[in-house]
């Protein structure tokens, strides 16, 4: 049973792919609300009022998923989601039209004053010549940041024959031109935009983008909106360059801080400003949140989502290809971590035949998860892998052979310590599952599942009769059992499955047998 947290209004509509799941409780209350088992939380849903910082994450120690029914993440400490293996997810595209519609609202309002006139005549006056207003049409419009609110501004600015200059690293030639803008530095579209509009998320490459440096660049009588996220532009910088004349006027929907509270662009009457409303249409509430619902049960159900912040997006259909792969991963991660007891500096995985064609550093991480599963405390899995084997000097590397060692798919994994090296094979195969095929050295075959006994021995007569009597002398049955050596009289090994996990005591006395090297045992 999973236990779902919504800690922001959403709609029974916008949860409706979650409450029909039969093995999930959802529990619709603020974080701070006393009944709240925080500990128990498996999933989180939050739109922008609730913050999940690390305070909150230390008290729910069982969640998976943070979901933002929005687009902007900057409620969500993201970093220190990741370090403990949270996904967070957010719904880009649920809000597109409505901040892009608002945003062009915007423009229109500010470029005919419509808030100033509006309020005139709520006063019961009527001031035609006060606002003399400046039409879109011939006129350049300057994007920055070309996602998709950005491209559906500039579908709209061309309705209303404005050329368009576009700021974007991302944006290549090919779909600019498809779009009908031209693509320029950002001095192009400082330099020549009479209107420019932001758009891109706010990142410390894109805080204060448009700084007093910038501003210096524009035209004189030039238009700003901010629809995107509060930082983007500079706040005094632009309050300096519309109080000089420079800036025409500008259209705000967010802010650094918000409230504003005595925010310097509050006092000019050439500045229109809304509540952060981009989002808020009847529409757009509910697509978000349908949105994040039906990842959050993807999720849940072990399936791959599509809007992850911190973990790259896979399609369902190269997800289906790799899922056997993705599970054998994990368990030759596991099983190698077991058998190789000392610290690790080097984790090579090396992939051939058919499974080098696919995804594989979705597998890698997957590996990874499989390694540090009870070697560490922190739980580890595809998102924080990566960040947590560099946390711990470990180098992770990839690669592709063309040698497959007889199989139709390959997957080799080497670890390094500081005295011993250790590497496991392993292969999937059609009808007959994930199989491991090769154990430091030596050829084995077995199902990495269920109770397994990895026993190193020296190759004499008796030994593996020594190890059968002490299990049949406790009764415990051995359901299967693989042996494999080097060369008479050397070095060998046998893996041995069992029904239930061996206990400690039977552990002591297979430990004492003569001839043997090492034990270990595991649950896969």
């Amino acid at each position: 049973m999973f236990t779902i947290l919504v800690a922001d209004s959403i709609s029974e509509e916008g949860l409706l792919p979650l409450s029909e799941m039969e093995n999930a409780a959802i529990i619709q209350k603020k974080t701070t609300d006393q009944e709240v088992n925080l500990e128990i939380i498996d999933a989180l849903l939050v739109r922008s009022a609730t913050k999940v910082n690390e305070k909150l994450l230390n008290k729910m120690p069982n969640l998976k998923i943070i979901a933002r029914a929005g687009v902007g993440v900057d409620n969500i400490e993201v970093e220190a989601a990741t370090r403990r293996g949270i996904v967070v997810i957010n719904a880009p595209d649920g809000n597109t039209i409505s901040t892009a519609e608002h945003t062009f609202a915007m423009m229109a309002s500010m470029m005919r004053n419509i808030p100033q006139a509006h309020q005139t005549v709520k006063n019961l006056e009527w001031k035609r010549n006060h606002f003399l207003g400046t039409e879109l049409y011939g006129k350049t419009l300057g994007i920055i940041g070309m996602g998709r609110i950005g491209t559906e501004i500039a579908k709209r600015s061309k309705a209303f024959g404005m050329t368009i200059k576009v700021y974007d690293p991302f944006l290549t030639k090919d779909r600019a031109s498809k779009l009908g803008v031209e693509s320029c530095e950002i001095d192009g579209v400082l330099e020549e935009a009479d209107i420019i509009t932001v758009h891109t998320p706010l990142t410390a490459e894109t805080k204060g983008i448009i700084n007093e440096q910038a501003l210096r660049k524009t035209k004189k009588g030039v238009f700003f909106l901010n629809c995107a996220r509060g930082g983007i532009i500079d706040e005094q910088a632009l309050a300096k360059y519309i109080g000089i004349g420079h800036v025409a006027g500008a259209a705000l929907d967010v802010f650094e801080t918000e409230p504003p509270g005595e925010n310097p662009l509050l006092k000019f009457d050439n500045v229109i400003v809304t509540p952060h409303l981009g989002a808020s249409t009847k529409e757009a509430q509910l697509n978000v949140s349908i949105q994040v619902a039906k990842e959050v049960r993807l999720f849940l159900e072990n399936n791959p989502v599509s809007n992850s912040i911190n973990l790259p997006a896979i399609s369902k259909d190269i997800f289906d290809k790799i899922r056997p792969f993705h599970h054998i991963s994990k368990q030759m991660g596991y099983i190698l971590s077991q058998c190789i007891n000392e610290g690790i500096h080097e984790l090579t995985i090396t992939y051939s035949g058919t499974v080098a064609e696919l995804e594989t550093s979705y597998l890698t991480k997957a590996t990874l998860a499989g390694f540090f599963k009870n070697r560490i405390a922190v739980n580890v899995n595809e998102v924080n892998a990566l960040l947590t084997a560099k946390e711990r000097g470990i180098t992770v590397g990839e690669k592709i052979s063309a040698d497959a060692y007889g199989y139709a798919n390959c997957i080799t994994i080497t670890a390094k310590g500081e005295e011993n090296s250790f590497v496991i094979r392993g292969s999937y195969i059609e009808n007959y599952g994930p199989r491991i095929v090769f154990l430091n050295g030596f050829n084995i075959d077995f199902l990495p599942e269920g109770n397994l006994l990895y026993i190193q021995h020296m190759d004499r007569p008796g030994v593996i009769g020594r190890v059968g009597k002490i299990l049949g002398d406790h009764s415990i049955n051995i359901a299967t059992m693989q042996v494999g050596r080097k060369e008479a009289g050397g070095e060998a090994i046998m893996v041995l499955t069992f029904d239930n996990p061996l206990e400690d005591d039977i552990m002591a006395l297979l430990t004492k047998l003569e001839d043997i090297v090492s034990i270990n045992r595991m649950t896969v």
